[in-house]
């Protein structure tokens, strides 16, 4: 009998370690040939890479000596995290700098995984005859190694987890004597270690290996949709905003890459549950089905809350959206808010934008808190419903089939209570996949019009009845019946009205506008030069080569031809200077042309110049044309969009528009004999000259002989005196937080708004929840084997219990939501508010990305994943040492064991958290890098697809996306690298306590105890897993708290408003301006820039400030709007020295046409009137007066009319936005002389006081 006991303890652990050793040996081998292919299948070999075969990796990531360990690890090293322990040291001994981390291995970088991806979606869409194919099912195709690995390795977890109910019961039965042979409690006390090993080893590589599963598919994603945005049709453009994109790629990507870390979750809970249920029949027999029931409930209750979640989901990333649009608008056009004096405007808009955000937060919050509470609570009811059907069944209750199933049903509580987790992350990432598809699905532009090459051909470009439309929609062309012929080296001059189409048809020449209606070619490679200079963050030198090499001599032309040598002198470090964002450090002229100078460089056959000259001076623009167009230019094609008539008789054609029509395309001589409507253009060029110069004199010549004088020489001086350090460049590189923060962040976190308060309550209500638990396993442990205490009164006191602990748990949950929305709601607002009352040197040394990276990603993680984040990993943590003190008061001896266990555990994870941290932080700051790149991205798209550089552009964007990665990737290796050594200490605690009970005499302990002791024990592994790792995803997500309070704290401009000094509300009545010994600094160290001036400027003077580059023109201006505070001196308006009232007072009262072009997103009332003041019938009174009535009620929609609006007619609405607002006072700053064909003084005689730039 015993022998026959014996053999089948032994079959059973033969049966128990077989399945295990099959799947490791499987997994292994899976490991090594995954890892062998680099996952990248036959890509390489049917796509090229974006330059050469063998350069592109090193080109993008430098020496492959310093690609990751994980690349070459053996089975050993990857198993056991070993390849993690150079950087883990490195990171304790030191900060970790980005150039710590070693490149990721090339199957893991985003070109790899993107050229898998193309190669699969394009086999699907050959396979597809009709439709496209399921992007869903394409990426499972690309990532189906990966996720068979990870899921052998979960399968795996799953049989060692369920081994030790089994294990349990066995050792129970040896404590009450029912042993099958004399060893059989160690030989358990050794299959326990063993079995949580190997539980460990495999679950740590399932979460690892998913976790770089998501990587990669969010690293592909986000290089699919920079791809796309490259593409991007107009009318596509509309629907997905700037903002909406960053948001795919920051926010949506993202969650879709945290999926497949939860995917195995599915269907892992379900295999665990029957396994539990299976142990549980043989427990408790019948009894199996009241707890089957209550689980049915549980996910049937949970079905219509589902629906809601992914609602709400989907809601709340549709607000998110137009909140991050909103938010990209103004701080893009932040210098023009200011301006105006329009920031509490926009600042109430985009709080209200984010209220109704924080809406449909807190209704996704809420059901998420419903499920955790609905879930959390179900094993309760399941052994409350199981004990009541044994008492009513008659099934006799002792310790052995009690605590198995306690033992059992504490192994699945942790996967059932994930459920909420898996639900919430699979809605998000549905919603968030259904964007992106939609995205990815989205019209592209059409085929490209261009040849590289045409020899031979003498017409480099032709159209043949052409119509173009913005929207696609023949009915609605842009540009209509197109005949156009261009010999090679002609010189073609494009002018016309405003709005008569001639920038619509240079972007036609480039591809840009949807052909409707006949044929166009262009031969050869094309230059453009738009009319917004689009400037990269770089410095000269990059934005001039612009991908190309150097070529000295070459190089040296360029800068002499496009009038840039003194400019460059000028800057600190000459073209090696960085920009700003933007381009944000130099002048309108200057921006200008550095566009010219890229230009010219590329040596291209077809240049298309956009108004390029009307940004300098005419001096300037006379040169500029000499020297660029009819020297430099002298053998290529041009086409040249101006209003300047001064050049055209030099063109050898002209083409004159109207209406989206070419009208005439004669010689100069020609159009000026024959054509009425030529006639008219030049005449209104000629008035307006006539107009100009006969402005009388203003009797003040002594003051603008001084300003004159002073700007000069000052000016002389400026370009002597500033000689800045290397560190003195206008983009720092990105502040982050190092070393251990400690409390900090937490502490920040829950300071706003009472978040102590609800924190406590939170915390309180778990740890009441959790004595419930104990008390009532208590109860059952020391009263099972009574007699005396019936079966009745035995489960009635234990549901009682249980019923009691449940509204502690509600009280929970609804204590994190509410700690969740307070406190995003409090930190988005002073975030809100630091920014818009940052000064305008913030912006000009902050690239745009940062911040937006900031409202985007890192506030999205503030909103959804902190809060519940939070109170998990306090909660597990109470759960971690509950478990470990029950173990330890039944068998004290344990404590031996479990106190160093303790401590070392505690100085590994500092250990960790010195190199986790910092990871993070790296992480975010990449972030930045590759919003930002984006962003520029989308701004100069049509720049960068002109010179067909989106080749370069992709590149660098996956070198940016690998760069984010590689810390994400460190960081979750770091995390099970962690995890799978305190979970090895933890299975030693369990299986010393084990021992001990095996050593000591029979009856020295309770069976009951014994039980309820390995029970707790057994979760002992998979409760302090749940504590570390989501302590470690805390301190993660708490990393993005940092980053957004680094930006709460901006130093502010001056008050808003001063109460006490405020002036009268028709102030200024006069005009009259007083500068007195005016200094202006941009720093304090810096040498000052305006150097004492003093001049006055009288009521009606009609003033022209003029100077070359740099002489601080500029500066003037921003000091009368003290966008810059002035180091010395006043500047007084109206007897009112400025610095003396509120900054809304003064800016509110003032106004100014900027000199770089600003139209918000929006319709045309929008932008003439964007804070709502006026009437539409006082609308189109202005709008007849500017001349602009016939062409606005041609629209559809009149004044609710969306699409592309001219720069000229920017300048005519801005004109209009202060007729409307009656202006005493204006300050005008046009981007050059004949910025508009129209007759500006004319428009300007509404106001008092002018001063032209």
């Amino acid at each position: 009998m015993v022998a026959d006991r014996a053999l089948t303890m032994k079959g059973f652990l033969d049966a128990l370690f077989l399945p295990g050793a099959l799947l490791l040996v499987c997994g292994a081998w899976c490991v090594k040939e995954e890892d062998g292919d680099g996952g990248t299948g036959t890509a390489a070999s049917l796509y090229k890479p974006l330059k050469t075969d063998d350069t592109v990796d090193d080109e993008r990531g430098g020496s492959e000596s310093h690609v990751t360990p994980f690349a070459k690890a053996g089975v050993f090293s990857v198993m056991s995290f070993w390849w993690m322990n150079p950087m883990m040291k490195t990171g304790y001994e030191k900060p970790l700098e980005e150039k710590d981390m070693p490149l990721l291995g090339p199957s893991d970088r985003a070109y790899s995984q993107y050229l898998v991806f193309l190669e699969k979606l394009n086999r699907k869409k050959q396979l597809r005859a009709h439709g496209n194919p399921s992007m869903f099912w394409t990426i499972v195709s690309c990532q189906k190694t990966g996720i068979l690995v990870s899921g052998l390795f979960a399968l795996l977890k799953v049989l060692t987890l369920s081994s030790g109910p089994v294990l349990l019961k066995a050792f129970i039965n040896v404590s009450l004597g029912k042993g099958s042979f004399k060893y059989e409690g160690y030989v358990l006390a050794v299959a326990m270690f063993l079995c949580k090993c190997c539980e460990s080893l495999s679950q740590r590589q399932w979460y690892f290996r998913t976790r770089r599963l998501g990587l990669q598919v969010r690293s592909f994603l986000s290089a699919a949709v920079y791809k796309k945005h490259q593409r991007l049709s107009n009318s596509a453009k509309l629907k997905h905003s700037s903002g909406e994109i960053m948001n795919y790629v920051t926010v949506d990507a993202y969650r879709i890459g945290e999926f497949p870390y939860w995917f195995h979750q599915t269907w892992t809970t379900s295999v665990q549950l029957c396994i539990a249920l299976a142990i549980l029949y043989d427990a408790v027999g019948l009894a199996t089905v009241a707890a089957l029931a209550v689980i049915i409930a549980t996910v049937v209750c949970n079905a219509p809350l589902a629906k809601l979640q992914h609602k709400f989901q989907s809601r709340l990333m549709e607000a998110q959206d137009v909140r991050l649009k909103a938010m990209s608008e103004s701080l893009v056009h932040m210098k023009v808010l200011k301006l105006y004096a329009w920031e509490t405007h926009f600042k109430k808009v985009i709080e209200g934008l984010r209220e109704v955000e924080i809406k449909w937060l807190s209704a996704f919050q809420l059901r998420k808190a419903y499920n955790s509470f609905l879930f959390w609570t179900s094993p309760i009811l399941v052994s409350a419903a199981t004990f009541l059907a044994c008492y009513l069944l008659k099934i006799p209750l002792d310790a052995s089939n009690v605590f198995t199933f306690v033992a059992t049903l504490r192994l699945v509580q942790d996967p059932i209570r994930q459920i909420p987790d898996v639900i919430g992350v699979v809605i998000q990432a549905k919603v968030a996949f259904t964007r992106i598809t939609k995205f990815l699905d989205a019209p592209e532009l059409s085929g490209q019009v261009r040849k590289k090459s045409c020899l031979g051909d003498e017409y480099p470009i032709v159209m043949n009845c052409c119509s173009f439309s913005w929207d696609e929609n023949p009915s609605k062309p842009a540009l209509k019946n197109v005949n156009l012929v261009v010999k090679t080296g002609q010189k073609v001059a494009i002018c016309g009205e405003v709005g008569s189409g001639k920038s619509t048809l240079l972007a036609a020449v480039l591809g840009e506008v949807p052909k409707t209606e006949g044929t166009i070619q262009v031969c050869g490679k094309t230059a453009y030069v738009s009319q917004n200079a689009w400037i990269q963050t770089g410095t000269v030198q990059d934005n001039i080569l612009f991908g190309s090499s150097m070529d000295r001599q070459r190089y040296q032309e360029t800068l002499e031809r496009c009038s840039l040598v003194k400019d460059l002198e000028m800057l600190p470090y000459g073209d090696r200077t960085q920009i700003g964002e933007r381009g944000i450090n130099l002048s309108g002229g200057q921006k200008q042309r550095v566009q010219l100078a890229r230009a010219l460089y590329q040596n291209a056959d077809i240049y298309l110049l956009d108004d390029p000259f009307s940004a300098v001076d005419a001096h300037t623009a006379t040169s500029l044309f000499n020297g660029y167009v009819m020297g430099a230019l002298s053998d290529k094609t041009v086409l040249l969009v101006t209003h300047q008539v001064d050049f055209l008789p030099v063109f050898d054609s002209i083409l004159l528009m109207s209406d989206g029509q070419i009208i005439r395309s004669a010689s100069y001589h020609d159009l000026l004999a024959y054509c009425q409507e030529f006639q008219n253009l030049v005449n209104a060029h000629k008035d307006t000259i006539g107009v100009s110069d006969l402005n009388r004199v203003p009797p003040h010549r002594e003051n603008e002989i001084l300003i004159k004088e002073t700007i000069d020489v000052h000016g002389s001086r400026y370009k002597e005196s500033l000689k800045p350090s290397p560190t003195d460049q206008l983009i720092k590189t990105e502040e982050r937080e190092m070393g251990d923060t400690g409390l900090k962040p937490y502490i920040l976190y829950l300071r706003q708004n009472k978040g102590f308060f609800y924190a406590s309550l939170g915390i309180i209500s778990h740890i009441v929840f959790v004595c419930g638990q104990i008390s009532q396993n208590s109860w059952m442990a020391t009263n099972v084997e009574n007699p005396d205490v019936s079966t009745l009164k035995l489960t009635s006191v234990y549901i009682a219990i249980g019923i009691f602990s449940v509204f502690f748990l509600l009280f929970r949950s609804l204590a994190v939501v509410v700690l969740g929305v307070k406190t995003s709601r409090s930190l988005f607002s002073q975030l809100l508010n630091s920014l818009f009352r940052a000064p305008m040197s913030f912006y000009d040394s902050t690239p745009l990305g940062r911040i937006l990276s900031r409202v985007s990603s890192d506030l999205s993680i503030v909103d959804l994943d902190i809060p519940f984040g939070f109170m998990f990993s306090i909660g597990a943590g109470i759960n971690a040492y509950s478990n470990l003190g029950v173990l330890a008061v039944v068998t004290w001896q344990v404590l031996f064991v479990s106190v160093p266990m303790i401590v070392l555990a505690i100085r590994l994870q500092r250990y960790y958290l010195a190199s986790s941290k910092e990871l993070m932080r790296i992480n975010g700051t990449t972030k930045s890098a590759l919003a930002n790149h984006l962003g520029e991205s989308i701004a100069g798209a049509i720049t960068i697809r002109a010179f067909q550089e989106e080749d370069r552009f992709f590149e660098k964007n996956l070198e940016l996306v690998d760069k984010n990665a590689g810390p994400y990737f460190y960081n979750f290796a770091a995390t099970e690298w962690l995890i799978q050594r305190l979970e090895t200490m933890s299975a030693a605690v369990l299986s010393f306590s084990a021992l001990i009970m095996a050593l000591l005499p029979q009856g020295t302990f309770n069976p009951g105890f014994v039980g309820m002791a390995l029970s707790y024990g057994l979760s002992l592994n998979i409760s302090f897993v749940f504590s570390i790792q989501n302590q470690c995803q805390l301190a993660s997500q708490i990393i993005s708290v940092e980053r957004v309070h680094q930006y709460m704290d901006i130093p502010s401009e001056a008050a808003e408003i001063i109460e006490e000094n405020r002036p009268a509300p028709d102030w200024p009545q006069v005009g009259r301006v007083d500068l007195k010994d005016l200094k202006i600094r941009y720093r304090q160290d810096a040498p000052l820039v305006l150097h004492g001036i003093t001049c006055s400027f009288h009521g009606g003077d009609k003033i022209g400030i003029v100077g070359r580059t740099g002489s601080g023109k500029t500066t003037l201006i921003g000091a009368l709007f003290r966008l810059v505070e002035p180091t010395g001196g006043k500047i007084i308006i109206d007897s009112i020295d400025i610095t003396t009232i509120g900054l809304h007072d003064l800016r509110s009262r003032l106004g100014i046409i900027p000199q770089d072009p600003t139209l918000f997103q929006g319709t045309i009332r929008y932008n003439l009137d964007p804070l709502g003041q006026f009437s539409d019938q006082q609308i189109w009174e202005v709008l007849g007066k500017c001349q602009l009535l016939e062409a606005v009620q041609e629209k559809e929609q009149g004044l609710d009319s969306l699409g592309w609006i001219s720069c000229y007619i920017y300048i005519l609405f801005t004109i209009m936005f202060y007729k409307l607002r009656h202006f005493g006072w204006i300050i005008v700053k046009p981007k050059g002389k004949n910025t508009v064909t129209l007759n500006l003084p004319n428009y300007l005689k509404f106001s008092l006081g002018v001063i032209i730039m």
